[in-house]
């Protein structure tokens, strides 16, 4: 679904990322972990065309995509939920659900499975996302996402600052979706124990190169939680 062959990426003289390649698969959640400012946020923005690459390439459905605009790459079927959110603070819940239909027809329906994975936001219509919590503002920026149905979700340390029973919950949506089959999922995460349990794939980014990669059942084995520990 998702290829990425040694893209390198720098802001002024500095290096940012190093020849990273990754491949995300369908059906599959590939857990990226790693420090806080080692450019894992970077690696997603430049997936999604939010920051240049210098050199390198990024294949989505076998098509090379990293010339491309945000726009286009998320009409191509790519969902982004960005850390921190970003819901639209003055808008209601269905207006915020309806911005991630934003480049589909006038009248496009919001899915109503968006509703059965997140219940709660159903009974908070009409409630503006800014008076919702912080744990309802992150299950709104993932339906948000999931909107326009994507064939990739890529989603930035979802469980931050979010209190445990919604991350399971958030837990519970990222399984269900990828063994669903007809999606792929790219999934950043410190919280390590989240991570371990959702990865069928896991990459370690330190200083804007990958030390390590695998399988997610592998994690415990290959000492993944201390390459991570603050």
């Amino acid at each position: 679904m998702l290829n990425v062959k040694n893209i390198n990426q720098y802001y002024g003289g500095s290096h940012i990322l190093r020849d990273v390649s990754l491949q995300a698969q369908i059906g599959r959640v590939t857990v990226l972990l790693g420090r806080n400012g080692v450019g894992k946020t970077t690696l997603l923005k430049s997936l999604m065309g939010l920051v240049p690459i210098r050199t390198g390439s990024i294949e989505f459905e076998g098509k090379a995509i990293h010339n491309a605009t945000p726009y286009n790459r998320a009409r191509a079927g790519i969902g982004f939920v960005p850390q921190g959110r970003e819901i639209f603070a003055r808008l209601t819940v269905e207006e915020n659900l309806r911005m991630g239909l934003a480049y589909k027809p006038a009248g496009t329906p919001v899915p109503a499975e968006l509703y059965e994975l997140f219940p709660v936001l159903k009974q908070m219509l009409g409630r503006r996302g800014g008076d919702l919590s912080g744990g309802q503002q992150q299950q709104l920026a993932i339906a948000r996402a999931l909107a326009a149905k994507p064939k990739l979700l890529i989603l930035d340390e979802p469980t931050e600052g979010i209190q445990p029973s919604i991350i399971k919950d958030i837990g519970r949506v990222i399984r269900m979706l990828a063994d669903r089959g007809d999606m792929a999922i790219l999934l950043v995460e410190q919280y390590y124990d989240f991570a371990q349990e959702l990865a069928d794939d896991y990459l370690v980014m330190e200083r804007g190169e990958f030390i390590a990669r695998g399988l997610g059942k592998d994690m415990e084995a290959q000492g993944v939680r201390q390459l991570v520990a603050i």
